[in-house]
C-alpha cells in the first residue's frame, strides 16, 4: 500500500518562502513520476497542477502560475518529494497535495486523471 504524508505547510507573509515534503511509505514512489497539486479554499474549486518530476529527477513541469517561483525535486533515497515555494503570493493558498504517476518509469503529468495515490494534503496559508 502506498502511503503518501506532506508536511512543511503553514502561515506565511507575501513574499516569504516555503519548503513542503512529501514522503512515501518504504520505496513506494522510486521509479515513479511524482506531481503536487493544490486546492484554493472554497467547496466547488477543482484540484490543480502546480509541478510534477519524472522518474528520474531531470524531468519536470510547471504551471504557468509558479514558473519562477517554485522548484520540484525529489530524493530517491530518501523517498522524498520536495517543492520549494519562493516569493510566495495570497493567490498561492490553498492545500497542497503530492500524488504518485500510475505508470511506473514515467515523467510527471500535469492531468490529475494520471495519478493513482495521494497524500491527505498540508495546509499554506499566504497574508498579504
Amino acid at each position: 500500500q502506498v502511503q503518501l504524508a506532506e508536511s512543511g505547510g503553514g502561515l506565511v507573509q507575501a513574499g516569504g518562502s516555503l519548503r513542503l515534503s512529501c514522503t512515501a511509505s518504504e520505496r513506494t514512489v522510486r521509479g515513479y513520476g511524482m506531481g503536487w497539486f493544490r486546492q484554493a479554499p472554497g467547496k466547488e474549486v477543482e484540484r490543480e497542477f502546480v509541478a510534477s518530476i519524472g522518474w528520474r529527477g531531470t524531468s519536470t513541469m510547471y504551471a504557468d502560475s509558479v514558473k519562477g517561483r517554485f522548484t520540484v525535486s525529489r530524493d530517491n533515497d530518501r523517498s522524498t518529494v520536495y517543492l520549494q515555494m519562493n516569493t510566495l503570493k495570497a493567490d498561492d493558498t490553498g492545500i497542497y497535495y503530492c500524488a504518485r504517476v500510475k505508470a511506473p518509469f514515467s515523467d510527471g503529468t500535469p492531468f490529475r486523471h494520471e495519478y493513482d495515490y495521494w497524500g491527505q494534503g498540508t495546509q499554506v496559508t499566504v497574508s498579504s
